[in-house]
């Protein structure tokens, strides 16, 4: 195999492939990328048996060809070669080796036959939809923060994607919980998505594929069977295995009975809500609402830091009210509304609260309080 290619067209697609790859593996392959060469394409594929993507590059091929080459190390080396600089990937089967080569400098690194490199089979894909990058960035931004990382749950480490119906109305909706917050977001339903079993997106395919779609504005295609999922777009493939569980009954958590509102500026509180935090110790960073008569006062006490308040102007005439909540997980929330207007809806200081963005009726966040 022996082709060139810049090196930028390069970096970008090692930098995608290579993220998959484990730092520490106990099978020697799995530290490898593929390489395969032909019809004008340098082809890049990276496994961790769960998850695989495959990227196709344009590249100028001398001889066609495959072979694995040591993922982060290729990285490293391309990422440190002059910008602009036309990189020669040469591999000749009598020393074993890939040799890489741009400008004055040259590596040789080891190899592993392409024929011990695993493909992760997808099976049928029965259910098959589109949805344009941007609504996918959307769904995946406003619910990932949620995303459990406790692995005795492992049913809530990842994404819920299902469909569903919203006053009657299909939607296609995204879930995360992590037990302390909730972050259910909704889209139209796009055709073809109204039979699509309910999955749940592993949250390393989700961040994997957060990252790829970055660049990306046109559509992604995205096919699924009970137990994998693909996403399709411009020259990229990603193939993850779904999460094998059931999604806990996520609408039973969702109060209906809040009737205490709050409106008030969603950027201003999230600024006084970190500074006020800042003196609070412990690790939940425990944060108090005191809301009265169109104010909300924001207070936090440290074992041995000190004291901190912060009093805004807000929309609220339904009682006075003291509420405790984890201030990170507060910022979490209001960090996904994007307009000027945060509504909160609440009952009393032992009940669930929900958070609704003014601007993004899709969009509903759920919060435990906590005692402070």
């Amino acid at each position: 195999m022996k082709l060139t290619i810049e090196r930028s067209t390069l970096l970008s697609a090692l930098n995608h492939v290579q993220s998959v790859v484990e730092r520490r593996n106990t099978i020697p392959i799995l530290s490898n990328i593929l390489l395969s060469a032909e019809n004008g394409m340098l082809g890049l594929v990276a496994t961790d048996l769960d998850l695989a993507i495959n990227e196709q590059v344009p590249a100028d091929i001398q001889t066609p060809g495959a072979i694995t080459a040591p993922a982060h190390l290729l990285y490293d080396i391309v990422r440190k070669l002059p910008d602009g600089s036309q990189v020669e990937l040469d591999y000749q089967s009598a020393d074993g080796r890939i040799t890489v080569r741009a400008g004055r400098s040259q590596f040789a690194l080891s190899c592993l036959p392409k024929d011990d490199f695993p493909i992760m089979e997808t099976g049928e894909l029965p259910h098959s939809f589109t949805l344009t990058s941007k609504e996918l960035k959307r769904l995946i931004d406003k619910t990932r923060f949620a995303i459990s990382t406790e692995e005795t749950r492992y049913y809530l480490n990842g994404v819920y994607l299902h469909a569903a119906k919203n006053e009657g109305i299909p939607v296609l909706r995204a879930v995360a919980t992590d037990g302390h917050r909730l972050a259910r977001v909704e889209t139209p339903m796009p055709t073809d998505a109204e039979n699509i079993p309910g999955v749940i997106v592993p949250r390393k395919a989700v961040n994997e594929l957060r990252k790829l779609i970055d660049d990306s504005e046109g559509d992604i295609n995205i096919s699924l069977s009970d137990n994998r999922i693909c996403f399709n777009f411009d020259h990229t493939i990603l193939t993850s295995k779904l999460i094998d569980g059931t999604f806990p009954d996520y609408e039973r958590v969702i109060p209906s009975g809040n009737n205490k509102v709050l409106e008030l500026d969603g950027k201003t509180f999230a600024q006084a809500v970190d500074r006020v935090s800042t003196v609070s110790t412990e690790k939940s960073r425990a944060i108090k609402l005191t809301l009265s008569d169109d104010t909300v006062t924001l207070s936090a006490t440290g074992t041995d830091s000190g004291s901190a308040t912060e009093e805004l102007a807000a929309s609220y005439n339904s009682g006075d009210l003291e509420i405790g909540f984890n201030s990170k997980y507060l910022l979490d929330i209001t960090g996904q509304i994007e307009g000027t207007n945060a509504h909160f809806e609440l009952a009393d200081a032992q009940s669930p609260t929900i958070v609704k963005d003014g601007t993004d009726d899709g969009a509903l966040y759920v919060l435990m309080p906590m005692r402070v």
